[in-house]
């Protein structure tokens, strides 16, 4: 073999580890992509289109205008009333995790100067299950909106009711569904936006009663997982069951919008139902 084809002689102290974070898999197309190619492309991947789940904060970052957003409610924070199992310790280590009280940030905030009220839930706080405090903060929100005269937009991330408050978090899916039916009555604008993935009883309440609805692509909507209705029917169900896509084709969402696109569709859907400009675009 010629020298230089021979493999070099390097030692494992002499190798070069590549530092954490620089890289990220993406999970349907298998692909390496640069971090920062990924943060710049707002977390889709560049290859396959795949939308990568976001945090409440990069999530309202991305959407409202810069300076806009003023947060409610924040204090607000679960307790454990069933007394369950290692429910406290969860609690807080999502808290330090994710550096927020509970899984849902609501407030008020501008859409290309398009003044609104908004409910972020974030999927990497306990699965952005909905509690007591997260079903609270979506019905003040709702209140608020109410009584502002202001839109609402929800964006759903969340695996449903949160098992650990037994009954008591099912409870707020008719909590939850009554503030958006108060809406409805005063002919108050709600926008639910979808993204993966949005099941349990959040699906089961009030991410389906927006006006409109959108969704992401290819994100998981649905109540029970594909496995549970399986057993239940006693066949396969199809390969797009439970996607933003078979939703669409089945009229259970109104629109798909592309991440980079959305809050462009917002702000359309925002001027489309008059909702009233911020002062600083009033008095410019």
């Amino acid at each position: 073999m010629a020298p230089w084809l021979r493999k070099p002689n390097i030692s494992a102290s002499q190798r070069r580890e590549m530092p954490a974070g620089l890289w990220a898999k993406c999970p349907r197309c298998k692909n390496l992509i640069y971090q920062k190619e990924l943060e710049r492309n707002l977390q889709v991947c560049p290859k396959c289109g795949y939308h990568h789940r976001l945090s409440a904060a990069v999530r309202i970052a991305i959407t409202v205008d810069e300076g806009s957003f003023t947060e409610f409610d924040a204090g607000l924070t679960s307790v454990d009333p069933l007394g369950f199992s290692g429910y406290p310790e969860k609690l807080e280590e999502a808290r330090r995790r994710t550096g927020r009280a509970e899984a849902a940030i609501t407030g008020t905030g501008a859409v290309d100067g398009f003044r609104a009220v908004l409910v972020v839930l974030d999927f990497f706080f306990m699965g952005g299950s909905m509690g007591s405090v997260v079903g609270e903060k979506v019905t003040r929100a709702a209140e608020s909106a109410r009584q502002q005269r202001l839109p609402l937009i929800t964006f759903s991330a969340s695996g449903g009711a949160r098992m650990q408050e037994g009954a008591l978090s099912l409870m707020q899916l008719a909590k939850t569904s009554a503030a958006a039916a108060r809406l409805h009555a005063e002919g108050l604008p709600f926008i639910s936006v979808m993204s993966d993935p949005t099941t349990g009883g959040v699906t089961a309440s009030f991410a389906f009663l927006g006006d409109v609805v959108v969704a992401e692509p290819g994100a998981l909507i649905g109540f029970a997982g594909r496995r549970v209705i399986e057993q239940t029917i006693g066949r396969r169900l199809p390969e797009a069951f439970q996607t933003a896509e078979f939703c669409l084709e089945h009229g259970l969402i109104d629109m798909i919008t592309p991440r980079d696109q959305l809050r462009a569709q917002l702000s359309r859907l925002l001027r489309f139902f008059g909702a009233p400009r911020a002062e600083v675009e009033a008095t410019a």
